[in-house]
């Protein structure tokens, strides 16, 4: 019989191969960034390094940063982080995973708001203060541009279509 830590570093190995398996698969659209996760031409989507997702489908993603799902496969309670609005990172993050324009988006919150529904993700003024916030927070969730440096304790999250 297996003990929860075994099955635990057993999961993670599995995510690890799913991970490499679908960066190969969708080489064309996403390249492999220093830090080993899954890097589209405009932004890479990052998680605290002690996250366990490792790959998450873009509709997903989605559901997390609009505050329709509210929580990690693992069961931890998320927390996405926006760009500030007029960045080009957030509008290619907002075009390519949530499928909208900034405008939508900001029009969706709006009534979220109006009706007392949800709080939208907190917004930082850089990506570096987005990644600070995801390296000390472990269910943090944000994006930053392809070409940001990523620090220890963070790492990409793979985002299959």
């Amino acid at each position: 019989m297996r003990t929860d830590r075994s099955f635990a570093r057993g999961t993670a190995r599995v995510l690890r191969v799913v991970a490499m398996i679908a960066g190969a698969l969708l080489g064309g659209a996403q390249r492999t960034g220093a830090a080993g996760g899954a890097r589209t031409d405009a932004f890479v989507v990052v998680v605290h390094a002690g996250n366990p997702a490792a790959v998450l489908p873009r509709e997903q993603v989605a559901r997390l940063f609009l505050r329709k799902i509210k929580r990690w496969p693992s069961g931890a309670v998320a927390e996405p982080i926006d760009l500030a609005p007029g960045t080009t990172t957030r509008e290619a993050f907002t075009r390519e995973v949530l499928g909208k324009s900034v405008a939508t988006v900001r029009a969706y919150w709006q009534q979220r708001l109006f009706s007392g529904a949800d709080l939208p993700p907190p917004e930082k003024s850089s990506e570096a203060d987005a990644l600070a916030f995801v390296r000390e927070h472990p269910a943090a969730v944000a994006y930053v541009s392809a070409a940001a440096p990523l620090p220890a304790g963070v790492r990409a999250l793979v985002v299959t279509p």
